[in-house]
């Protein structure tokens, strides 16, 4: 096993994740396997890493972190539910779909959601048209 420190392109955020080998990372991440988990962004590379010293003072600290985490990962699968009752999936028309609502002036019975690219969120913006990004988590769990 070993374990890498990513950074997403897109946010800037860094995590560290495992993978069985150097070759397994790179099989996923050509794949497109490996997205950050805040903004969903495809833009993750490996970044330096220092070595990892066990210390266990700080496990009140980690499992705090964890906590923290758990918490708030289950917020958003909460969030997702929701909006996969009450909204449409568009998929990657997304910015299609809101456009068309938008100047055709459609009456949309039901909300949508879909994918976009942050220059499609920019653009809408700079059209004056409102649109939310929400992170969106891929349920893993067996």
């Amino acid at each position: 096993m070993i374990k890498y420190r990513l950074i997403c392109k897109g946010c800037e955020a860094t995590f560290d994740s495992w993978f069985s080998s150097s070759a397994e990372y790179e099989r996923l991440k050509k794949k497109e396997f490996i997205s950050c988990h805040i903004c969903n962004s495809l833009s993750v590379e490996k970044t330096l890493m220092s070595p990892n010293v066990f210390m266990p003072r700080n496990k009140p600290k980690i499992d705090k972190q964890i906590q923290k985490y758990k918490k708030i990962k289950k917020s958003i699968f909460k969030y997702q539910e929701f909006i996969k009752k009450n909204f449409d999936y568009v998929g990657k028309n997304f910015t299609y779909e809101v456009r068309s609502a938008h100047y055709k002036r459609k009456k949309v019975m039901k909300g949508i959601y879909g994918l976009a690219t942050q220059d499609d969120f920019k653009e809408l913006k700079e059209e004056g048209i409102k649109a939310e990004i929400i992170p969106w988590i891929k349920d893993n769990t067996n």
